[in-house]
């Protein structure tokens, strides 16, 4: 077969392949493949190889790029973002360095609630071009597949709003977005002594929300002094019965039970965890919940960090995302999350990588497509400027960035997007 784009000498091709989630040993192992190639027809792999045993798939019409023997990885996938919002919140920024806690902010209409009311007030196309310059931050540190979530409306209007938008960016920017519901992020003010009727608004608005196809996920922020643990079975159970596939931010600040419920429900992704117990991580383990850990909301709240270390023993799967959102992690630097991943979680480089590749495309169920660098699959890669992967963690807080391909197609050259020229 003829090949559109070879990619050649590459110095080491880790492929991240696996036919499941990894666990326990095997998130550190990553098929390497030393002075490697990829070819690419139609915008998927059609073969993976050493040395240049490609040249029967060249003709005239394919291109040829030295890699010049720096290291490719697949795209990088952010699993748990909060992309489409309006406004930003240095001005908590004080508050929190004085020890304000996140819990507290929120209770004074802070929080998610001043970026509830800032997303009203932004017209679409505000938000699409607020939310069009995050992608390309986050297409230029690697980035190829993001998960965006709604939850700065709690009210129908503005939550169908913000998904109509990550809906309109999906069909017109290089990265693949997923879409999830997250109506059940906070309680409004006028609902504070009334949740049970915030609830009811949350299930019939979900309704018409699948009903216009505009999330895939449902999401409930499972915390203290926001939904409970009943509150949040309730919600994620009439989603489910809805069609939705579940998730749940979970024991974020308190251990409030929620890795337990991610179990009980088959969530396909429990998030945060910071202070998630260890008969949840267990159950969670037992029922393939895959744990998307978020190291740089840890880092930026000044609080501990999720115990990944006993997850992966336990045999829970362990993904790592950059939860950008205007609060808890204003960032859209995956890098620098999996820099954290092995600085503040203690993961291995290797457990780093499947971390946000393979393991990842198992939280937003497209495993069959992204993820790894496979025969059939998507040709989403990305050639960093590095000699290996431990270089790529040890170096913090730069762009290790060469080049991006999506779909085979070239979108980030010298770490500048280049999809528009």
């Amino acid at each position: 077969m003829i090949a559109d784009l070879i990619i050649k000498n590459i110095g080491k091709l880790a492929t991240c392949k696996s036919d499941e989630t990894k666990s326990k040993k095997d998130m550190s192992n990553i098929e390497m493949i030393e002075d490697a190639y990829i070819s690419i027809k139609d915008g998927k792999f059609i073969s993976i190889g050493s040395k240049d045993d490609y040249h029967s798939m060249i003709d005239e019409k394919t291109e040829v790029v030295d890699a010049n023997g720096l290291l490719v990885t697949p795209g990088l996938i952010d699993s748990h973002t909060h992309l489409v919002h309006g406004g930003s919140r240095e001005n908590e920024f004080y508050k929190k360095l004085l020890g304000v806690s996140y819990i507290d902010i929120l209770k004074q209409g802070g929080g998610i609630l001043s970026t509830v009311n800032a997303t009203k007030i932004s017209t679409k196309e505000e938000l699409y071009d607020k939310a069009k310059k995050s992608l390309d931050r986050m297409l230029e540190f690697g980035v190829t597949t993001v998960e965006a979530k709604s939850g700065y409306g709690l009210e129908l209007d503005t939550e169908i709003k913000q998904l109509e938008v990550a809906k309109e960016l999906d069909n017109d920017h290089p990265i693949d977005l997923v879409h999830t519901y997250l109506g059940a992020h906070a309680i409004p003010l006028e609902y504070r002594e009334n949740h049970d009727e915030f609830i009811f608004k949350i299930l019939e608005d979900m309704k018409k929300i699948k009903e216009l196809d505009l999330a895939e996920f449902c999401d409930v922020f499972c915390e203290d002094s926001v939904f409970s643990i009943e509150e949040s079975e309730l919600i994620l159970k009439k989603a489910k019965e809805c069609g939705y596939k579940l998730k749940i931010h979970a024991d974020e600040i308190v251990s409030l039970g929620g890795a337990e419920l991610s179990a009980k429900l088959g969530c396909i992704s429990a998030d945060h965890l910071m202070a998630a117990s260890e008969d949840g991580i267990k159950m969670m383990a037992k029922e393939n919940v895959v744990a998307n850990i978020l190291p740089a909301t840890s880092f930026n709240l000044n609080k501990s960090y999720a115990n990944a270390r006993k997850m992966i023993d336990l045999g829970v799967r362990v993904a790592i995302s950059s939860d950008y959102n205007p609060g808890s992690c204003p960032s859209e630097n995956l890098q620098f999350a999996m820099q954290l991943g092995c600085l503040g979680l203690k993961m291995t480089p290797n457990e780093v990588l499947n971390a946000v590749t393979i393991n990842a495309s198992y939280c937003i169920d497209r495993q069959y497509e992204i993820g790894s660098i496979e025969v059939g699959k998507r040709a989403d890669f990305v050639i960093f400027d590095s000699p290996n992967i431990e270089y790529l963690m040890y170096h913090f807080g730069i762009n290790h960035v060469d080049r991006v391909y999506k779909d085979g197609k070239l979108v980030v050259k010298d770490k500048r997007v280049c999809y528009n020229n």
